[in-house]
Formats: structure tokens, sequence, C-alpha cells
């Protein structure tokens, strides 16, 4: 199964952009593939990056070996390989970064320390990623919205 977030709408069913969860198993594998790369991907070769799993390091491997092939069979540059530091936003920390908590604020959501704490990881992650960098996304408050509002962050994947 693959996560899927309520506020990235309909990428599920066209996988023209990378998913969320899919962002999040890249970076703790410790690659990054361009959205030129993803598309030039068959859609099985992208519902496969979707569904293959990345908690082991031998899991992470095995979807770095998958994604070089694959985006090598394409023609096109390897993907780039992530620093140390980079990869870190894959698990992230256990309390808030004060810009996102501001950041927040600022769109009108009260991120606590408590709030957090109640978010799972994959929550967390997609709120560094859209909230935490230098570039807010369009998608922050969307997914604020949802994950602080709703108290229910996503669905799992159906049984396609």
């Amino acid at each position: 199964m693959v996560r899927r977030f309520k506020f990235e709408g309909a990428i599920y069913e066209t996988l023209d952009c990378v998913p969320m969860a899919v962002r999040r198993k890249l970076d703790r594998a410790g690659i990054k593939i361009s959205l030129e790369q993803w598309r030039a991907l068959g859609r099985g070769e992208r519902l496969a990056i979707c569904h293959l799993p990345a908690n082991l390091e031998e899991e992470r491997e095995a979807l770095t070996l998958f994604i070089n092939e694959a985006v090598g069979r394409n023609g096109g540059a390897l993907p780039t390989v992530l620093s140390d530091a980079d990869r870190l936003i894959a698990e992230p920390p256990a309390d808030p970064p004060e810009e996102l908590t501001k950041r927040a604020q600022d769109a009108g959501f009260a991120l606590t320390a408590e709030t957090w704490g109640k978010l799972d990881p994959d929550q967390r992650y997609a709120l560094m990623k859209l909230g935490a960098g230098s570039k807010v996304s369009h998608d922050f408050e969307p997914a604020l919205k949802e994950m602080l509002d709703s108290g229910v962050a996503s669905t799992p994947a159906s049984g396609r």
C-alpha cells in the first residue's frame, strides 16, 4: 500500500507528479529524481516505486537499484545522490522546527509540540517538505488543514 494524502488530490490516478509517500522513500534511500525522470518512467514502473517497501536498508538498496535501472533504460542521467544532511528530513524531528510552527501560525494553524506529537512520521515529513524549506509549497495550507483540523491525515491505498 502507498500512503495517500487528500491534499494531493488526483495525483494517484495519473501519477504525473511524485506522491509525497514516494518522496519520503526517495529521501530515505538517499536519491532524488527529477520530475522529467519520473514522467519518463512507464506507469507500471511508477506504480512499482509507489508500492515497493523502503523501511529496511536492503529494501532501500533494492529500490535505488530498481529506480537507477528504470531511469537508465530511458536514457536519462542517473538520479542525484543526496547528502547525508539532505537524507535527514526523511526522519522528522521529535519537535516541530520553529520555522515550521511560525509558518503554520502565519497560515492560521497552531502547530504546537503537542499537535506535532500526535502526527505520525509520514505526516510530519509531509509538513516538513511542504513548509520548512526556502519556499513554502502551495499545498502547505491544505496539508495543515487535513492533518490538524480533521484529525484524519490520509487513507490507505485501495486494494486495486
